[in-house]
């Protein structure tokens, strides 16, 4: 007698954990609704909604090679970035040019000098508009934190930089003696702090950019000695952290007239992680964008190099480095062609800054300038 085969009665709905799709979809809308009504609209939403950004907006460094090396073009808007190195080694001067790039695009800056060591002049020569730029030089790392933290709710301000972690001294420790111990708790101001500016960065769209000094670690046998003030926090909450290193000196004759500089991105969470960049940092001048420009585009091919000589677009720039980076300096319209050329190479998208649309924090709203969009 032939066995019948055993038939699996299809159910009309599908059910999940004992509730139908149709019922589940409805339980979402609810939630949904009942969390808009609670705490307003647009505090949940689906990724797929034009509401929510796909893109990183962003703003150059104003190093192409840094740039490159970031992955998007630049430094990215909205998020926490750290730069940290051995002293005289290039994270102020970097900074200032994040500063006057951002001021060449429209943005408001703010620079929190809790060092009380900025250098106006310098930073005017890097192509800060030092009389558009806000400065405080705060007495405890609680006012400066707290300065920070008004500026970023403000709305109006859309780069801050903080020079440097390991100069925000605790309150407790001012009106304390020297000598006085005081376990962990630059870190737990830390610690409270970025719990505090996460959010308000992400919301206003700014960026804040930390600069932070390293220390040896005592008994270490094995890996690098090396660790940065403030705790841990920061290095969790940072989206980019930046190694900043010095590798050699520049000189002209004898005398030395800058430095040869290393950047390696450690953290990256908004393109691949551990890429380089190397280029020259003259003093009293800064970065050298066109020797920079020079490096990659010989890198890419689209800079030519014959023995000493230099060419570009079958035309003679220079006989030597020096003299090529000379002409790229004496003729910027040439110089901006060719660093168009470098960054589409390199793969981005957009080299040239463009303005983002408004942003809304705190019940204000102002329109925040992006240096393009990766």
């Amino acid at each position: 007698m032939a066995r019948g085969k055993a038939t699996a009665t299809p159910k009309a709905k599908v059910e999940r954990g004992g509730v139908a799709e149709s019922a589940k979809a409805r339980a979402i809308e609810l939630a949904v609704s009942s969390i808009e009504k609670q705490f307003g609209k647009g505090a949940i939403t689906k990724m797929t909604d034009d509401a929510v950004d796909h893109e990183v907006p962003y703003f150059s460094s104003g190093g192409p090679s840094i740039d490159i090396a970031l992955g998007i073009g630049g430094f990215p808007r909205g998020r926490i970035v750290e730069i940290y190195g051995p002293e005289s080694s290039g994270k102020t001067t970097l900074t200032l040019h994040a500063i006057a790039e951002m001021q060449k695009v429209g943005g408001v800056a703010a620079f929190i000098d809790a060092e009380h060591a900025l250098d106006v002049n310098y930073a005017r020569r890097l192509g800060v508009n030092v009389d558009e730029l806000l400065v405080s030089q705060p007495d405890t790392g609680e006012e400066a934190l707290e300065i920070a933290d008004v500026l970023l709710r403000s709305g109006a301000i859309d780069l801050v930089v903080v020079d440097s972690v390991a100069a925000l001294v605790p309150r407790a420790e001012i009106e304390g003696e020297m000598g006085d111990t005081h376990v962990g708790l630059q870190a737990r101001l830390m610690s409270q702090a970025l719990r505090k500016l996460t959010g308000t960065v992400s919301k206003s769209g700014a960026t804040i950019i930390f600069i932070n000094q390293i220390r040896m670690k005592i008994g270490v046998m094995f890996g690098s000695p090396e660790t940065t003030t403030g705790g841990n926090a920061l290095k969790f909450y940072s989206s980019v952290r930046i190694d900043v290193r010095r590798i050699a000196a520049i000189k002209d004759g004898d005398e030395v007239i800058g430095n040869r500089t290393r950047v390696k991105v450690v953290k990256n969470k908004v393109a691949p992680p551990f890429r380089q960049a190397e280029f020259d940092i003259i003093y009293n001048e800064g970065i050298s964008r066109e020797g920079d420009l020079l490096d990659l585009g010989v890198d890419e091919g689209i800079v030519e190099k014959s023995g000493s000589w230099y060419s570009y677009n079958d035309e003679r720039i220079g006989q030597g480095r020096e003299k090529a980076r000379t002409f790229l300096k004496e003729n910027p319209d040439v110089c901006a062609r060719l660093a168009e050329e470098v960054y589409l190479a390199k793969g981005l998208k957009r080299a040239v800054p463009v303005l983002e649309p408004a942003a809304e924090v705190a019940g204000e709203t102002k329109g925040a300038p992006e240096a393009g969009v990766a």
